[in-house]
């Protein structure tokens, strides 16, 4: 028993270092082993089971491999309500994980009550002030942003923002994740100066909490120079997508899913400026990343797919003319 606990702790820990890495298939094989591990030694109805089928879960999440996610996070709802209650806040975890899951598929009318009720738990478990209701709250409100119903969306991203300011103070990291939603709230809208001032301000503070070659510092450079192309300030973009990806490649290796949406990123760019030689390399670059860490039928992998026929059209159409 001892040594099934020791060989636990280490696919456990394993994992969790496959997935940091971006190598999702690997993380897979040792989530699965600890799962195997923790139903037979304390049964497939213990918490703890439960819990490995979360990680699994939202590995397989990680891969768009949204099927065999769902049944994982179901399973492992219904060990916790019953074990726990359906008011308790680890339920409305995993109510938020399987929104989430509904969300990136766009299934947003099966995500949305879940979201509410998820809310509902922790504003009645924990209070209304509660930094993991900010939580709920941010993700009612990239719900709504997602269906363009931005009335809705902003006074609960603005509400979620003033909580977490509230409770973790100005300058925390989590306090800038909600400024980038809602900077990209106000993106979508057209209301470039009030976005700008927020993701300058998101990136100041990752830069000074977090250091500046920290993945978040990268991922605030990303949205700040979407933010530019938006507005076809593609000079000042560029230099920001070039340091994101050079902070991503260096934090995370030249193969993560994060460095190949850089890529894809800075290869459109290329397009818009008409440099197509630029963006070829890099948008092929993305595509077999991502391919190979995600698999062929990952959203991240037709996105990538859709540059280069745009990339394709675009020399095309030259060469006729």
């Amino acid at each position: 028993m001892k040594s099934q606990s020791s060989e636990r702790v280490t696919l456990r820990s394993e994992s969790k270092r496959l997935r940091a890495a971006g190598d999702y298939n690997a993380a897979v094989i040792a989530a699965k082993k600890v799962l195997v591990i923790d139903e037979k030694a304390l049964g497939p109805d213990h918490s703890v089971a439960a819990a490995s089928l979360n990680i699994l879960a939202a590995l397989y999440c990680d891969q768009g491999e949204y099927a065999l996610a769902q049944p994982l996070y179901m399973r492992s709802l219904a060990i916790k309500e019953q074990l726990l209650g359906s008011d308790h806040p680890i339920v409305a975890s995993l109510l938020n994980s399987i929104g989430v899951l509904y969300c990136v598929q766009g299934q947003y009318l099966l995500a949305q009550p879940l979201y509410k009720r998820a809310l509902a738990i922790r504003e009645k478990a924990l209070g209304p002030e509660h930094s993991v209701v900010a939580t709920s709250l941010n993700n009612l409100a990239n719900l709504y942003r997602a269906q363009d119903q931005y009335a809705l969306a902003e006074p609960l991203h603005k509400r979620a923002l003033a909580i977490r300011e509230n409770v973790l103070g100005r300058d925390h990291p989590v306090v800038a994740t909600s400024l980038n939603n809602l900077a990209a709230l106000y993106c979508d809208q057209g209301r470039y100066a009030l976005a700008q001032s927020l993701h300058k301000r998101a990136l100041a503070i990752r830069e000074k909490v977090l250091g500046p070659d920290h993945p978040d510092v990268a991922t605030s450079l990303d949205n700040l120079a979407v933010l530019y192309r938006a507005q076809g300030q593609y000079t000042l973009a560029q230099p920001l997508y070039k340091r994101a990806l050079a902070i991503y490649e260096i934090a995370l290796g030249p193969n993560h899913p994060d460095v190949a949406i850089t890529l894809n990123n800075l290869g459109s760019l290329y397009i818009d400026q008409g440099q197509y030689g630029l963006a070829e390399p890099l948008l092929k670059r993305s595509l077999a990343i991502l391919e190979n860490a995600l698999g062929p039928d990952h959203p991240d992998v037709a996105t990538s797919l859709a540059n280069l026929a745009r990339l394709d059209e675009t020399t095309g159409y030259m060469a006729r003319a």
